[in-house]
């Protein structure tokens, strides 16, 4: 993660070097730069400074953000003022703006923030470029499909080794529940078939999939931040002993807020250890598997397979789909997190965990063509258990986005309760947040995992439940825990910035007290890359 010190004052780097000390972040410092230097040094961030006699940045700041090969850069730029300072920083193109001096743990929470933000960006650039580069192939299959009518109504697809996205099946089932294409859906079809190819997730992808999730995983910003304040702490106790009585009283006065400031992260370090230990076992990774019928002939939509039930697949990889045949259903893998709230094997998740298709816009798509999307089984791994267990769904909450689902079996021996907390003096803004999830699902199991296991498993398995298997048999699924503070308590979500993705639906956000104030269920890039979950007392209804 490389940063970009542009420009700034020598006290200015001094503060910025001390705030990212032990960070992991790779670091430059540069003074005037064109933007043909910048681009050739790659930074992710660039940190520059506007001070009232110098506004050198401002030009630099135009060009970057009208440069088509700087799309992804982003700016934090520091101003020696208020408000005023910060408003005309922002109508700068700045991405975010601090004022000097600042809090250290701020200004990195912020750099934390635009690393966060350029994720999403970069995927979006990733599939733009994968789908111009699939635009030969859309082609080709849309003449081919335009050609005329078949009889087994079938869709050629890239075969799909762990699973489908819900791009793969809209652009599947345009053709496979219908045989009559007009000029505009031949030209819908050509785009959903260009995002069909960039969706698939091939078997020679596993582990370079894993890899990339590995060298993506981000260090523990609570470890970071403890190991920044105590090179302050540090750096501050030289200062007292350096300059006597010239300044010992604002040094001590440093020094002791920055002892504050571990002491309280510290004691945030046993809170959080507290409730991995104790809850940890009884947050579960949810396996949905989604399968996809014709709604006019009821049939299901399946790969199409010879007589020996082996998919038929031609001398370019591809094989077919079929609504007639005999083969295996197409099916969608969706993972997500859930958590025992009830002796009975009761589970609290997410709505759109237990029903992948809902609210989702592209399957809705799918589903408004003929389609019928509907959950064939659920699978919730227990850490340290070495099977799966086997589950169904029980209620769907009518306010919000959540739902009950109940195990077939016994929970493991080894779990907990978690305790809810609907109190509205439970979730204050500011406090602490204990995150405990799934993100990134089987991906990400296998990134903790390490190299050996990703391969052993690539090699042993050719499909996801399988994968999932093999995790649970080796007791690798365990969950991951972030930290954070509440940002905002809104009437109907809780906003917070413990670090999550997609997989991270359903997990539990815990208080201080170790209670349980909320289901996480969205990651809110436009707002500082913060995560939003579901008050508790939405839940009311379905655990009472």
């Amino acid at each position: 993660m490389h940063i970009l010190l542009l420009n700034l004052g020598m006290e200015s780097i001094r503060e910025v070097k001390q705030a990212l000390s032990g960070q992991g972040y790779e670091i430059t410092t540069e003074r005037t730069l064109t933007l043909d230097e910048i681009q050739t040094l790659s930074p992710e961030v660039l940190v520059t400074e506007a001070t009232p006699s110098d506004l050198s940045c401002c030009g630099v700041i135009s060009q970057i953000k009208a440069s088509v090969d700087l799309p992804t850069l982003k700016i934090l730029i520091i101003v020696h003022g208020g408000a005023l300072e910060r408003a005309r920083a922002l109508d700068l193109g700045a991405d975010d703006v601090i004022s000097f001096p600042f809090e250290r743990l701020e200004f990195v929470a912020k750099i934390r923030t635009q690393f966060r933000e350029r994720q999403p960006e970069l995927e979006l650039e990733a599939k733009l470029k994968d789908a111009l580069q699939k635009e030969h192939l859309a082609e080709t299959v849309v003449e081919a499909l335009s050609g005329g009518t078949n009889a087994k109504r079938r869709f050629w697809l890239i075969p799909a080794i762990l699973s489908l996205s819900a791009a793969v099946v809209l652009a599947g089932l345009a053709t496979v529940i219908s045989n009559r294409h007009s000029r505009k859906d031949t030209l819908q079809l050509k785009a959903e078939v260009a995002r069909l190819n960039g969706g698939i997730l091939q078997q020679e992808e596993l582990l370079r999939r894993a890899e990339q999730t590995r060298a993506s995983l981000p260090a523990s910003d609570t470890l970071g931040t403890r190991e920044s304040l105590k090179a302050q702490t540090k750096e501050i106790r030289k200062k007292i002993a350096a300059d006597g009585d010239a300044d010992s009283e604002s040094l001590k006065t440093q020094l002791q807020e920055t002892q504050n400031r571990l002491n309280r992260l510290e004691n945030e370090g046993r809170v959080a250890e507290t409730i991995v230990h104790k809850y940890g076992p009884s947050v579960c990774l949810l396996h949905v598997v989604v399968e996809l019928r014709d709604k006019d002939s009821g049939q299901a939509i399946r790969l199409a397979a010879d007589a020996t039930g082996k998919p038929v697949v031609d001398d370019k990889g591809m094989v077919s789909l079929e609504t007639d045949g005999t083969g295996p259903p197409l099916q969608i893998d969706v993972f997500g997190t859930g958590f025992l709230i009830g002796r009975d094997g009761r589970l609290l998740t997410n709505h759109h965990v237990a029903e992948p298709w809902w609210g989702d816009e592209e399957l809705k798509q799918l589903l408004d063509k003929g389609a019928v999307a509907f959950a064939s089984s659920y699978t919730a791994y227990f850490p340290a258990s070495p099977q799966g267990i086997p589950a169904k769904v029980e209620r769907i909450s009518a306010q919000a986005d959540l739902a009950t689902l109940k195990l077939q079996t016994p929970a493991p021996p080894h779990t907990a309760l978690l305790e809810l907390d609907d109190r509205s003096e439970a979730s204050v803004t500011g406090d602490p947040v204990v995150l405990i999830g799934y993100p990134t699902g089987i991906e990400g199991i296998l990134a903790r995992a390490g190299s050996d296991v990703t391969r052993k498993v690539a090699e042993n398995a050719h499909e996801v439940t399988q994968i999932v298997s093999q995790l649970a048999a080796q007791r690798l699924i365990r969950p991951t825990t972030t930290q954070g503070h509440i940002g905002d308590v809104l009437k109907d979500k809780i906003v917070y910035d413990a670090a999550t993705t997609s997989g991270g639906s359903g997990g539990p956000l815990f208080n201080r007290d170790g209670k349980v104030i909320g289901v996480n269920f969205a990651i809110l890039s436009d707002f500082g890359g913060s995560n939003l979950a579901v008050p508790v007392r939405y839940a009311d209804e379905l655990v009472k």
